[in-house]
């Protein structure tokens, strides 16, 4: 039995699991993009690939996470899927257990990754926690939005949700993803179910310049106002590249080097400056 999961948080949590019941005992695989956002327009394709990989760069550049597409510290998910398809291929008795909870991150990853495994229809199973009730530490019933917020004792009980994935979904399911793939919006927002519906690159920038005052803040303060209280989040990097793209643009003022989150601030344009500039 080889797991994969969509977020690093989840290995953690889904291998207590695996301690508590050696029924679930295997290998654990993060698929590590997030395909919640950025291009994603002939994905399996070594062209697209290597676009989604250079927009990664630009929009990580120079900030908290500048560097890592290329050193080596993020998986590469076309060589872990490569790797994955083999074993499945050498050994016909292995089984491959996706794992994933009701998000656009988990259910976008989920499209990209069970579209190149047709061929194992049958021994390719999903746990999809979708709306189904959870006993958290306290003792009280909850909707987890991610894998990694179930206790570990709790995954004991969603082993029983597993079912392989079907002929129906292996045939719909492929052509949704393509669907999402050639419209190549820049964000994918769940609006239940699986079914994802696309945005433009500065969907959340609405909601992000209402955290934005008319006194100096960090743009790490920010972006912690966002996550903590926006219906609709992503991940801080996405965040910092869209507030970059608000002061290029002139929409607001900062103070600082335009890198880190916490080497520059940011504030409402003022009157005197945006009389400036006009």
């Amino acid at each position: 039995m080889i797991h994969v999961v969509f977020q690093q948080n989840d290995i953690d949590v889904l291998q207590e699991a695996i301690a508590l019941d050696k029924t679930l005992e295997g290998p654990v695989i993060q698929i590590a993009d997030d395909f919640a956002v950025g291009p994603v327009s002939n994905m399996y394709s070594g062209e697209g690939i290597a676009w989604r990989k250079q927009w990664w760069r630009d929009v990580l550049a120079g900030g908290d996470y500048h560097g890592i597409v290329d050193d080596g510290s993020v998986p590469d998910d076309d060589a872990a899927v490569a790797a994955l398809i083999s074993t499945l291929n050498n050994n016909p008795e292995e089984t491959l257990w996706i794992w994933a909870a009701q998000n656009k991150h988990d259910v976008s990853g989920y499209y990209w990754l069970m579209t190149q495994l047709s061929s194992f229809q049958g021994r390719v199973f999903i746990l999809y926690l979708n709306n189904l009730p959870f006993i958290n530490p306290k003792g009280h019933l909850f909707y987890p939005v991610n894998l990694f917020d179930i206790p570990a004792k709790e995954f004991l009980k969603a082993k029983k949700l597993a079912r392989p994935i079907t002929a129906a979904e292996f045939e719909v399911d492929p052509d949704e993803w393509l669907r999402l793939c050639n419209e190549d919006k820049g964000v994918r927002i769940l609006e239940g179910g699986k079914k994802l519906q696309q945005y433009g690159y500065d969907f959340f920038d609405e909601e992000l310049r209402g955290f934005i005052t008319a006194d100096w803040q960090k743009a790490s303060k920010i972006i912690h106002l966002f996550l903590s209280k926006a219906k609709q989040i992503t991940g801080d990097a996405y965040l910092l590249w869209r507030l970059k793209q608000m002061v290029a643009s002139g929409e607001a003022d900062v103070q600082g080097e335009l890198k880190r989150m916490k080497d520059f601030e940011i504030k409402k344009k003022s009157l005197q400056t945006a009389g400036e500039n006009v």
